[in-house]
């Protein structure tokens, strides 16, 4: 029962704005509507949901802000991070964003909009994406150990769910690339003419476990501008790793 009322939680945190009604919960979840039915009731209950009984829309709720809040006290990363996307967006006018490791899926943090008008919109706070899918999912995958790259390719499908550019070949190559300029490239490849950059923050271990990116339209990342922009993602994800000492969540 707590795995499957965790999964409400995350479907919920995918359509929080709007809301989202029992029917769309039961089918994003891929459970029964008496099930989720069940579960959003008990979870309403808690203070961890809200209900509009008006739109039959279900929120998420006031408790998880309380606790959103209290956790987030022993993760001084998010603070620091919120000065150097500000600065980084600042810089390249572009949208930037902080994602962290779950498992095998980035989370997106928090995002920043830079003052050009044409944005991307593939990233925003909530999405989730599995590792080595959007730059920052590349950047974080392509400094794990080889044999765990191995282990998640071989339980991953990422080829069926975002097309033969994300086949296994194609991947590593990708992370190849990203191991040799130190920033991950998403030439489009989520969404047509959205691109993006990724690069790795270190935990005090030495271990990827958030990610800063920026993300635009193609015609802000010709080459030169690309290597421009990858050297100041770089040093930014360079100040977190060693001033913030991020802890791993």
């Amino acid at each position: 029962m707590l795995h499957r009322a965790a999964t409400v939680l995350r479907t919920l945190s995918l359509g929080s704005e709007a809301g989202l009604g029992t029917t769309e919960v039961a089918e994003r979840s891929q459970l029964s509507r008496s099930t989720s039915h069940r579960i959003l009731a008990a979870l309403e209950s808690e203070g961890l949901l809200d209900h509009d009984r008006t739109s039959g829309k279900w929120f998420l709720g006031p408790e998880l802000y309380v606790l959103g809040h209290v956790a987030s006290q022993r993760f001084s990363i998010t603070n620091s991070a919120r000065r150097v996307l500000k600065e980084l967006a600042t810089a390249t006018g572009e949208s930037c964003f902080l994602s962290v490791r779950r498992g095998d899926e980035t989370v997106c943090l928090v995002r920043m909009e830079g003052s050009f008008p044409l944005r991307s919109f593939v990233l925003y706070e909530g999405v989730r994406f599995p590792l080595g899918v959007a730059s920052a999912g590349v950047a974080l995958l392509a400094f794990l150990p080889d044999a765990d790259i191995t282990k998640y390719l071989n339980r991953a499908d990422l080829a069926t769910s975002f097309g033969p550019s994300h086949a296994e070949g194609a991947l590593w190559a990708r992370l190849r690339a990203t191991r040799d300029n130190g920033y991950a490239v998403n030439p489009g490849l989520i969404v047509e003419g959205s691109w993006g950059l990724g690069a790795a923050v270190f935990s005090e271990e030495g271990s990827p476990s958030f990610a800063l990116s920026i993300t635009g339209v193609e015609s802000r990342f010709s080459p030169e501008r690309t290597e421009r922009l990858g050297k100041l993602l770089l040093e930014a994800a360079h100040h977190l790793s060693t001033e913030s000492s991020p802890t791993r969540i």
